[in-house]
């Protein structure tokens, strides 16, 4: 498939409309008017190989991320692989691995992540987050708690435990001497390139086949330093 037939099924108006999550500091960084960060550079490079412009929609949760893409206001998304996006969205092979964690308040019993699935333990988790999803279907006995942010709700709400992605878990911690973190991930959280299912199979595979491009030359790694994270993030090979 040659790469005008790529663009004009991956951006059918001219433009890659790029969906873009804010809210996760690991990955974007920076405003809606200047986005910067590893998904800001992958939606770039995916535009220049396809020769055409790039249009960022900038949203502050996954779930607005995902639902630009659903709903066909965008071509590519970045998003956490997850069961129920699975249904409507065609994933690359993650290009960065996070983890997902608990906060609890420092005099907590909670000392493990299979501690806090437990009668009574209600749990801050940020509404329509990947780690929302995963323990939505996860979890037996403690309750989901959902708001904007999930350790802001922990603490507002005077929970047993807030949930979120390790990196601003920890800077959070580090300012809030009465929480602690609950070292162990609950989960590992698998961060790759979607488009709808609707493209052709060429069209997803020009994506995984970039993506694991761009892992394998260095190219996700230097975006993650500079954006002042740890290129030890880069997932394995597909």
């Amino acid at each position: 498939m040659s790469l005008p037939s790529l663009a004009a099924d991956l951006a059918p108006t001219g433009v890659l409309r790029a969906s873009v999550n804010l809210g996760n500091p690991v990955l974007a960084q920076g405003t809606p008017d200047a986005p910067s960060g590893i998904t800001v550079d992958l939606a770039r490079e995916i535009a220049a190989r396809l020769g055409v412009p790039v249009e960022f929609l900038c949203f502050d949760a996954a779930r607005k991320s995902f639902e630009a893409m659903a709903d066909g206001r965008a071509d590519v998304c970045f998003l956490a692989i997850d069961p129920a996006r699975e249904a409507e969205v065609a994933f690359s092979a993650p290009y960065v691995l996070i983890e997902g964690v608990y906060a609890v308040p420092r005099d907590s019993e909670l000392t493990k992540p299979e501690n806090v699935d437990a009668p009574g333990v209600r749990i801050g988790v940020k509404s329509g987050s990947a780690y929302d999803l995963h323990l939505t279907r996860t979890l037996r006995h403690a309750t989901l708690v959902r708001g904007d942010e999930g350790v802001d709700t922990f603490a507002a709400q005077g929970l047993e435990a807030g949930a979120g992605i390790r990196q601003p878990m920890t800077a959070y911690a580090d300012a809030h001497p009465e929480v602690r973190l609950i070292q162990e991930g609950f989960m590992q959280i698998r961060q790759a390139v979607g488009t709808t299912k609707s493209r052709r199979p060429e069209t997803v595979r020009f994506l995984r086949e970039l993506v694991e491009e761009l892992k394998a030359n260095g190219f996700v790694a230097a975006s993650l330093r500079r954006a002042g994270q740890s290129d030890s993030l880069v997932a394995p090979p597909a």
